[in-house]
């Protein structure tokens, strides 16, 4: 069908090229709600995300669907000290997002591995998720996600908060 070109930092989205020429995002079964075959979704539909920082300012972003959280904020080198320290391989918790309730809602079921993560997460919260883990889709078009006062990057134990 499609041959994957890329596999997008860390996470479970592949982004493949059909013979036509057409980029899609496949999402592995593994996370997809209805899981059994992978999902395709357009690639080249925009999302715009708002990112409300550690000292409360706001920055927006606009992703294709199908990027990871931690692909926007690293290629678009937005300003959020130590995000993604780990660059997506679940080996830090730097990348802990709290995410709007109506949105957590759809997102993908949590793996063992995020989970793990998470429960070293500073400012954890019943909407925590890792951005490693999340991929932009449509419906996340116009979301804020907000990024804790603090981070640890537990392959340090160092704790970079608001001063870092």
């Amino acid at each position: 069908m499609a041959a994957v070109t890329r596999l997008l930092s860390g996470s479970r989205c592949l982004l493949a090229r059909s013979r036509s020429g057409i980029s899609a995002v496949l999402r592995t079964a593994g996370g997809c709600p209805g899981a059994g075959a992978a999902r395709l979704f357009s690639s080249d539909e925009k999302i715009k995300v708002k990112f409300v920082n550690r000292d409360g300012d706001a920055i927006i972003a606009e992703g294709k669907v199908g990027e990871s959280l931690l692909d926007l904020v690293v290629e678009k080198n937005l300003d959020i000290d130590g995000f993604g320290a780990c660059e997506g391989t679940l080996a830090c918790s730097t990348c802990h997002l709290i995410f709007e309730d109506h949105i957590f809602q759809q997102l993908e079921p949590i793996t063992d591995e995020e989970m793990d993560m998470l429960d070293l997460a500073y400012g954890l919260t019943d909407t925590s998720r890792l951005g490693c883990q999340i991929c932009l889709r449509p419906f996340m078009d116009g979301m804020t996600v907000r990024v804790p006062e603090s981070v640890a990057d537990v392959r340090q134990a160092v704790d970079m908060g608001k001063n870092s």
